[in-house]
């Protein structure tokens, strides 16, 4: 029996007639539709930090996200269920999507959230991460040390319960300093992990426990071997999911995650939507949209608005550092051009004092701002894919040398 994805459909409505792979697609999902590309803002724990799901919408948000893992230990599952599942719970009417848990077991596991698999081993962290076996992953709980097993089929059943629109199978998110040999082992057991996770979709019929239809992600792994991620991609595109995603290790640098990202999109299925795991960095959208990714996630906007940044286009690093000094007596926006009530309402000089403050409407004011300069990011990049402009409209979003000092003095480094 193949899995069905009735209210689920995909169509490529423009391709780049300047001749990338960037794509633009209408995602109808039984909560809306919404265009492609596009950036799915992460609610980790049922909540954008910062902002209520009104607020999101104001700021021109089309999709959210929530983490299986975060919400298998709080609230759990069946009181989601119970509650009416994240939809319900959280006010939240259009399309969602959950993810397995895999990457926070194993990211958390080999001691960091995010830097160790995405390839860089700089931070440290209590390892939670027990065991896996073919069964699954056995991990303690970051609250109060119980002893938990994740299998794909809980990852499914939890995340039915949960009730959002799309769902991803339960894979092995194999950090950067594991070996080949460990990467190909590893990624021929997330595609038996696959088929299991199917299999229990199937089993429910693809409804959630509130009734509503669900569609599959499948997870492309391989690590930075083009050879597996080649494999690894056919083997994906071969299964009934409705969607890919790009997973894993993407590679020790900024250059080789973007080759690493190519070599999966050069073997994914070509009609389904493909989505990039944890990449949200504004010249790594570019470089996605370029290679065919329809849409990205990542924590980034909204944690680096509780430290004081905000996104701006064309600054260096991406962003501007509102707790520096030469904002203290600004009474200009944050940015110009942008529409967002923060950027309407109050200035760069108002912003610094609150941070400085310590108030929180200053970290609210960034998330509002960030939240909304990403949506707008997408919505300029759909435009210059039907005319043709993309590399125009890199150049407005992405800063180079020579075109001026403002912006960040560095950073910050890719993280989920």
């Amino acid at each position: 029996m193949s899995a069905t994805y009735p209210g689920f459909s995909f169509d490529i409505t423009h391709r780049d007639p300047a001749g990338s792979k960037a794509r633009i697609g209408t995602l109808s999902t039984p909560h809306g539709a919404i265009q492609t590309p596009n950036f799915i803002f992460c609610g980790t724990k049922a909540a954008i930090k910062g902002l209520t799901t009104e607020q999101m919408r104001e700021e021109k948000t089309d999709i959210i996200l929530a983490n299986t893992y975060h919400l298998m230990i709080q609230p759990g599952a069946d009181l989601v269920a119970k509650l009416g599942g994240l939809h319900k719970m959280m006010n939240w009417h259009g399309p969602m999507l959950t993810d397995s848990g895999g990457y926070q077991i194993f990211a958390m596991g080999h001691g960091s959230v995010a830097d160790e698999v995405k390839g860089r081993r700089t931070t440290t962290r209590e390892k939670t991460l027990l065991k896996i076996t073919e069964e699954g992953a056995t991990f303690r709980s970051y609250t109060n040390g119980e002893k938990l097993f994740l299998t794909p089929e809980k990852s499914i059943d939890i995340q039915r319960k949960l009730g959002p629109d799309f769902v991803v199978q339960l894979d092995e998110c194999t950090p950067f300093h594991v070996d080949r040999r460990y990467t190909a082992r590893s990624m021929k057991m997330s595609h038996r992990w696959g088929d299991r996770s199917l299999a229990a979709f199937r089993e429910f019929g693809g409804i959630s426990a509130n009734g509503m239809p669900q569609a599959m992600y499948g997870i492309v792994q391989g690590g930075v071997y083009p050879d597996l991620r080649k494999e690894s991609a056919e083997i994906v595109a071969s299964q009934d999911f409705f969607a890919t995603a790009v997973g894993g290790c993407l590679g020790a640098t900024r250059e080789q995650m973007h080759d690493v990202v190519g070599m999966a999109m050069a073997h994914v299925h070509p009609d389904r939507p493909v989505h990039l795991l944890g990449i949200g960095g504004i010249v790594d959208i570019f470089e996605g949209v370029a290679l065919g990714i329809d849409t990205f996630d990542c924590v980034s906007p909204t944690r680096i608005a509780r430290h004081g940044w905000a996104l701006a286009p064309g600054v260096k690093g991406e962003r501007l550092n509102m707790r520096n000094a030469r904002f203290k007596d600004d009474d200009t926006p944050i940015d110009a051009e942008c529409g967002c009530f923060a950027c309407r309402t109050a200035s760069r000089g108002y912003v610094h004092h609150l941070l400085k403050a310590e108030e929180m409407l200053g970290m609210q004011l960034l998330t509002m701002h960030n939240v909304h300069t990403m949506n707008r990011l997408m919505r300029d990049i759909r435009a210059a894919i039907i005319t043709g402009t993309l590399a125009e409209a890199r150049r407005k979003w992405v800063w180079q040398p020579g075109d001026g000092a403002e912006g960040a003095e560095g950073a910050e480094g890719r993280s989920k």
